[in-house]
């Protein structure tokens, strides 16, 4: 029983899309090229990284990465080429910067929020009721006996 639980771990491990054509000769490029590409998002697929998609859009990036690479590039100017020409929305994590941190700190920031009007409903619920006055405690007799 145990071995069924290990072969569905390793077949729920994430796959790596990329071909033996697309792989460099050099084994240094290639890691560079591999750590790169597991932060860069498949346009198509959206949640996953290039290096996992088989679209044929993320075959090209990972194409285009290596062409950068192997030009000469380092792992900051070719990630900064393909955000130059397909925008932020292609980096897995976009940068904490500028009008990002708008994104980055919304969430907390709603979080927080929410919370804070949870507590205040909360305590405005906890709070006793005031005890009837006496008008009140002899009209609630009256009714009750009518």
């Amino acid at each position: 029983m145990r071995w069924l639980a290990l072969v569905l771990c390793l077949l729920a491990a994430p796959l790596h899309a990329v071909e033996p054509g697309e792989m460099l000769d050099d084994p240094a490029l290639e890691a560079r090229a591999r750590a790169l590409s597991q932060g860069l998002r498949c346009p198509v697929c959206q949640n996953e990284s290039i290096d996992e998609s088989n679209a044929p859009i993320s075959r090209e990036l990972r194409v285009l990465l290596r062409e950068r690479l192997v030009a000469g590039d380092t792992d900051a100017e070719a990630r900064a080429f393909l955000v130059a020409r397909f925008g932020e929305f292609i980096l897995l994590e976009p940068d904490r910067s500028g009008s990002n941190l708008i994104l980055w700190g919304a969430a907390p920031a709603l979080l927080l929020l929410a919370l804070g009007v949870g507590w205040v409903a909360i305590r405005r619920r906890a709070e006793p009721e005031a005890a009837l006055t006496e008008d009140e405690e002899a009209e609630l007799e009256r009714i009750l006996r009518s």
